[in-house]
């Protein structure tokens, strides 16, 4: 996609004048730009960051094929030890929706080596000329990524169901699980755009990123029960987002009481937004 298609499209011009096209969208008197100004900014920014995945489809490799690895690494290496020889269905309905929850946080560590890179492009100061919303720029790369958020945990299921994977309430339940996992994901992302524009290089924000995901994800409910920890880890994982999240979404797809988790999943993605999302959008326009 051209330099000139991403600026007409993301002022909301086109080519010839007098043939319906919209005219650029202007600031308000205060500066501000509008509702419905932002939204196709947003829309034309995403379709930008689409292409590039059209463009370069290797980016997509690890939305595809970590969901497949990590079921089937995880059913057959720890599924006979945790559930018993002979009941890898059983783990395979205890694990999944686990995965769930741990795919959206390493899908949401892209967006911030993204962001970075964009940066070492020269990408950003392009868009610091166009008359757009600071904010849009990063909305529009959170609604790409949770589209490869949908797509990985559309193959991890996929491939749950054919190893076992068993649903015991019903398709809403499903589809209530999944949507329970975007939204935490979405705040994830957040943070990682934060430490995306705070850190010096896309390997900085890697190694930062690792730092914070192996404990929430391995001390947590996501891949074996609690019960067995010990008692100060076994409090930690209480208080872990990815436990509230893995506890919801498996109770939501094999039956139980789903209130408690759901509801702390929830307050944790609102808190993680309302904090870190305008730090982040403050430090892009200081950045930019």
């Amino acid at each position: 996609m051209s330099t000139t298609t991403v600026t007409k499209a993301a002022a909301g011009t086109s080519g010839a004048p007098g043939a319906g096209s919209a005219r650029p969208a202007a600031p308000t008197a205060d500066g501000r730009i509008g509702l419905r100004a932002n939204l196709r900014h947003i829309g034309a920014l995403a379709r930008r960051n689409a292409l590039q995945i059209k463009q370069d489809p290797e980016s997509m490799f690890d939305a595809v094929f970590m969901p497949i690895i990590f079921i089937l690494l995880f059913v057959y290496v720890f599924g006979g030890a945790i559930s018993g020889k002979g009941n890898n269905d059983v783990y395979v309905n205890y694990v999944t929706p686990g995965l769930m929850a741990m795919m959206g946080m390493n899908i949401a560590m892209g967006v911030g080596v993204g962001i970075n890179d964009d940066f070492k492009k020269g990408v950003m100061d392009r868009f610091r000329t166009m008359p757009i919303a600071r904010s849009s720029v990063l909305i529009a790369k959170i609604v790409v990524e949770l589209g490869r958020m949908l797509i990985a945990t559309a193959i991890l299921l996929g491939m749950g169901f054919l190893l076992g994977l068993s649903i015991h309430t019903s398709v809403l339940h499903l589809l209530a699980a999944i949507g329970l996992s975007v939204v935490f994901g979405a705040s994830l992302m957040w943070i990682f755009i934060l430490l995306g524009l705070s850190l010096k290089s896309a390997q900085a924000v890697q190694g930062m990123a690792m730092l914070v995901l192996m404990p929430l994800q391995f001390g947590s409910s996501i891949f074996a029960p609690t019960t067995t920890m010990p008692g100060w880890l076994e409090t930690f994982t209480d208080y872990n987002p990815l436990s509230n999240l893995a506890d919801a979404a498996r109770n939501l797809i094999n039956g139980g009481a789903v209130a408690h988790s759901v509801w702390m999943t929830l307050g944790w993605s609102l808190v993680i937004t309302l904090v870190t999302a305008p730090l982040a959008v403050s430090r892009f326009r200081k950045k930019t």
